[in-house]
This record gives C-alpha cells, structure tokens and sequence, in this order.
C-alpha cells in the first residue's frame, strides 16, 4: 500500500511561532483519518499543507508520490478534492448549486464561457444525487442552509475524481439533524473501495463517521497520537489533547466523549 500522504519532520514557522512543530505522519491508500485537536492546535495548518497550498518551513511534504519545492502546484492539485469554509468564500452565492459543482471539473470557482461535456455533467448530477441534492440543483448556492452548504461542497470536491479529499470541519455550525445527514453521508463514502483517501478536521469525536479508520490527534503544534482509531482514540489521548478529563465511548461504530464532573 502506497504513500498518499507522507510528512516528515515538518514544522511551519510564522512570526517566530510553530503552527505545527516537527510532525512527522503518514497516509496511506485507502485510509480515511480525522484529526482532532483543539482550536489552534495546528488542524488546518496540517490539512493546507496536504491541499499543496502551504509549504512546510522545514521538513519535507510529499503529496501523492510529488515532494512539495518540486513539483509544479497546479499540475497537483486537481488530484487533490478540498472541501472547507475557506472555499466557500470564494464561491459566487448566485451561481445555481450543478454550476458550483461543475465549474470544479476546470478549476474554477465561477462559471464563465466554458462548456461541459455530458460526462461532466453525469459526474455532478451523480456525486449531488450521492449527498442528497438532487432536488436543489437550480437553487442559488448562497439561499443553501448551513448542511446544504457543506455537501454541495463534498460533491463540488469528488468532481476531479481526486485521490485525496481533504475535509476541513465539513459539520462545523450544523445543527443536530445537519449533522446527523452528514456524518451517515460520510460513512457511506467512507466504507465505499473506490473512494479516494480521506483526511478530515474535527473537533468532536461525535462527528467521526463510521469506516474512518485511524486518528491523528494533535497539542499546541505537536503529535500526541496517531494510529487506528480502536487503539488511538482512548479517554487518555483525549484527555491529553484536549487538557481536561475526559471519557470516550464507542457505541456501535459511532463514538462521543464527555467531561467528568466537577468534584
């Protein structure tokens, strides 16, 4: 099994400061990984690296077999689907919902003069229809509810058939039934062969979909642990993550962790 993903003893300075400090990681084909830590742990830092978008400051980055400093970015990115807040932003809220997955299979964020192929558009009828919005294609992005919002993303994201897709907090601001969609959505991808490799950012260990099968969790810049998540996701990792208490469960193949009380 190939490397997807390999970071080896990377750091990224800013203003004298380690966003992520001498991180070494690992992803193979086929794995789906969350990586979990508190705000400002260095989550994102970690997933920009891996979109191509950031260079390490030291160490080496090495995206689907290309070492970052030697590759050129734009021949690399279209192997890699990003789906995130910051994307987000840049998308025009009046374009329709099938032009903001369509225009991902050129690269673009706005549709112009291009046009699609059938193929194309077969690709994006089909990942909508896998996420649920089958009945929002001509619906205007920026009228899309919060979870609309994020799967239209994952299915803008599946367009350039990646071998990465990389998922920046996609529950983030959900509300429990948004969540719920996504997380199930998720698992059905996740547990799907063809499937590219996964890597997602999270803070909640309930928003872990099932088929993710290893976690990353990281403190102010640094791995604490890193591994399958049956033997890495335990109530003492966490509680080192995060700097409290804490009690994991695993019910079924969904997981939730709670503080202890107060005494």
């Amino acid at each position: 099994m190939s490397d997807v993903l390999e970071l080896v003893d990377v750091s990224v300075v800013r203003e004298g400061r380690a966003l992520v400090d001498d991180v070494s990681w690992s992803v193979k084909e086929g794995e789906r990984w969350v990586i979990l830590g508190p705000n400002g742990a260095g989550k994102t830092t970690l997933l920009n690296i891996a979109s191509s978008y950031l260079f390490p400051s030291t160490g080496t980055a090495t995206i689907l077999g290309d070492r970052l400093g030697s590759v050129d970015v734009f021949e690399l990115r279209p192997r890699i689907g990003m789906a995130g807040v910051a994307l987000a932003d840049k998308l025009p809220r009046s374009q329709s919902v099938l032009e903001t997955v369509l225009t991902a299979a050129y690269g673009m964020t706005a549709h112009w003069h291009e046009s699609y192929d059938a193929v194309d558009e077969d690709r994006a009828l089909a990942f909508l229809d896998r996420l649920g919005m089958s009945e929002y294609l001509e619906r205007k992005f920026g009228t899309l509810s919060e979870g609309e919002r994020k799967r239209t993303l994952i299915a803008r994201a599946m367009m350039t058939d990646p071998e990465l897709l990389l998922l920046d907090e996609p529950a983030a601001g959900l509300d429990l039934g948004g969540r719920e969609d996504l997380v199930r959505r998720l698992g059905r991808l996740a547990r799907d062969p063809y499937a590219p490799s996964m890597v997602m950012v999270t803070h909640h260990v309930e928003e872990i979909p099932p088929g993710f099968t290893h976690v990353l969790m990281i403190r102010q810049g640094k791995v604490l642990a890193a591994g399958p998540v049956e033997t890495e996701l335990t109530s003492r990792n966490l509680s080192l993550c995060f700097g409290l208490p804490l009690v994991v469960e695993q019910r079924g193949d969904r997981w939730s962790a709670q503080g202890l009380p107060l005494s």
